[in-house]
């Protein structure tokens, strides 16, 4: 995964009436930690942040911050606290990620070939319980998402967390809870293979000899 670069700079005082003053000139407020030195505060423009702190993939970006610390240190998001309003970015935590460290992230969930699930073919609906899975990782190779093949899937087949292949390297958290990702649900009315209207019309047509 390609890492992304935020300029950022130190803020000078901490609070609620700073970080106020910092959204009204455009900054959101930020803290970074981690990797055994001392936590800072910093704002990062709002225009800059959000290009990256709607999608999907957040959680699961490493990126490079300008502006502190030494060049080329990577970081992860961890947190991000949004304007229920507004849906504004109010506030991101920032860890830092030494070099051969495991951190753990959020990776978003992608399903495919969902034209090879006989469940799916015959009308039936893939409920998706959980979009995103936590999982531990080297933050160099941190996966874009993690990839649920749906091939022969059929009705009520149901996927766990503790069933998914995962790329190599990466593993699901010590003692992590076992989450229910999605199940194909059966439709309450089955798909005919037989053409649309041939059963009505073979209804229609009156019998020999009548």
């Amino acid at each position: 995964m390609a890492t992304v670069t935020l300029e950022a700079k130190k803020r000078e005082s901490i609070g609620t009436g700073s970080a106020r003053a910092d959204r009204r000139a455009g900054f959101v407020p930020c803290v970074v930690y981690g990797d055994n030195q001392p936590s800072e505060n910093i704002c990062i423009a709002k225009d800059l942040l959000s290009r990256y702190a709607y999608k999907s993939n957040f959680f699961s970006t490493v990126f490079e911050i300008n502006g502190i610390g030494k060049k080329g240190q990577k970081f992860v998001a961890k947190q991000a606290q949004i304007h229920p309003v507004t849906d504004q970015v109010m506030h991101v935590d920032f860890m830092r990620v030494g070099k051969g460290s495991r951190v753990t992230v959020r990776v978003p969930i992608a399903f495919t070939n969902e034209n090879a699930s006989p469940g799916l073919k015959l009308g039936g609906v893939l409920n998706v319980l959980a979009h995103e899975i936590d999982v531990v990782c080297d933050p160099e190779k941190i996966p874009e998402h993690i990839e649920i093949d749906l091939t022969g899937f059929e009705f009520h087949h149901t996927v766990h967390s503790n069933t998914i292949k995962l790329p190599e390297g990466v593993s699901l958290p010590v003692n992590a809870k076992t989450v229910t990702i999605a199940t194909v649900v059966a439709p309450t009315i089955m798909k005919s293979d037989a053409p649309a209207g041939a059963e009505a019309a073979a209804e229609a047509t009156p019998e020999a000899g009548a």
